[in-house]
């Protein structure tokens, strides 16, 4: 195990190699043991065509770690007793409880069973950046299956499904992002968890690069183009518009900076705490990496394949691409498309946010930086890694 003072550099020269060797473009690694912070780093070139580097403080599109903090605002509310995860969705929006739909309850939402992964058919960009629009034909679908039964995985309505449980909850009735802010943002000392970046932070967003989709549209599961439709799907020419970018889209709109995201995650490793700032009660964030009943199910939203998935609404380690950075199959995390990761290890107290604008997946391990970064973070620590 090497010294926690010694990982700094470590990963400053991971992160060096990556750069230069073309696996990575732009690249930021936080690090926290203990609650602390022990490593923040960055490499490379936020943006090509202006030459600006990274640094401590630029903002990258993390898609899918969104679906973490979004989630945790649920966790908040169940802790606070304004939320009951096996309620119906209906008991606290109404209006959901149609077309079948009212047996569909809060866990099913976090699970990703809730029956209802489909985007509304024909939703433009502007469409999705309309809060109560999408809430509203959210509201009024079919489920695919009957919540609870099924498996499918809600790539993009996960958010607007939790987010409108918060938002119909909070005694304040605040905007999703507005409650993101004020009880978990700022709360931990970790201002850059945007959902919906003002005009003010553009200037320090990364432009992505180098995208690579992991199949043809054509040969996408139907499920699958209808959860992530071409026109709305997680691509720079849809999530840098300036529209999305300010828009709320909480399942895989969110931009963070990783020393944001890392104090996030290390709340989470430190059984809901971090420098006295407690945001879940102890029993129930140590409770989040329980595993989904019916893991094994295969997801046809995810091309058939199983998810590991917690009842807290994260995922699990796994020797499998998206999260064998990882290392620990106790460990929550999330990963987001192009392989954005963060994760909380709660049995070491580690917490690791990973951000970057290379967007590419699917990758051989000694290929995949994100796994790369991940490697050098566990062997370091002297920690079990896939």
């Amino acid at each position: 195990m090497t010294g926690t003072a010694d990982i700094q550099g470590i990963l400053d020269r991971r992160l060096s190699e990556l750069v230069e060797s073309g696996i990575e473009i732009g690249a930021q690694v936080c690090v926290y043991k203990d609650g602390k912070q022990i490593a923040d780093c960055s490499a490379g070139l936020a943006d090509r065509d202006t030459g600006r580097r990274v640094d401590g403080d630029t903002l990258f599109n993390v898609f899918s770690v969104s679906k973490a903090v979004a989630a945790t605002a649920v966790h908040i509310q169940a802790d606070r007793g304004l939320i009951e995860y096996d309620a119906p969705i209906a008991r606290y929006w109404p209006e959901f409880g149609a077309n079948g739909k009212e047996k569909a309850t809060i866990r099913h939402a976090l699970t990703h069973r809730s029956g209802v992964p489909q985007m509304p058919e024909g939703v433009t960009p502007e469409q999705m950046c309309d809060w109560d629009w999408m809430t509203g034909q959210i509201a009024a679908a079919r489920p695919i299956a009957e919540p609870g039964t099924k498996a499918l995985y809600q790539a993009m309505t996960f958010g607007w499904l939790v987010g409108e449980v918060v938002r119909r909850t909070d005694p304040k009735g605040r905007p999703f992002n507005q409650f993101i802010r004020e009880e978990i943002a700022l709360p931990l000392g970790a201002p850059d968890l945007w959902f919906g970046v003002p005009d003010s932070e553009l200037g320090r967003v990364a432009p992505m690069y180098d995208y690579r989709p992991t199949s043809d549209p054509a040969t996408r599961p139907a499920l699958s183009l209808a959860a992530m439709p071409p026109q709305v799907d997680l691509v720079p020419a849809v999530f840098e518009r300036p529209d999305v970018r300010a828009a709320v889209v909480a399942a895989v709109g969110g931009v963070f900076s990783a020393r944001s995201e890392a104090r996030f995650w290390a709340m989470l490793a430190g059984g809901g705490q971090l420098d006295g700032v407690r945001l879940l009660s102890e029993p129930l964030a140590r409770s989040l990496n329980t595993p989904r009943p019916h893991s094994e199910e295969p997801d046809v939203v995810m091309y058939g394949i199983p998810l590991p998935l917690s009842i807290g609404g994260y995922w699990l380690g796994a020797d499998r691409p998206a999260v064998w950075a990882v290392g620990s199959p106790t460990s929550i995390c999330h990963p987001g498309a192009g392989g954005s990761l963060g994760w909380a290890d709660q049995e070491n107290d580690v917490a690791v946010a990973i951000c970057h604008n290379r967007l590419v997946q699917g990758l051989p391990k000694e290929e995949d930086g994100t796994y790369l970064i991940g490697s050098a973070i566990n062997q370091a620590l002297g920690l079990a890694a896939y």
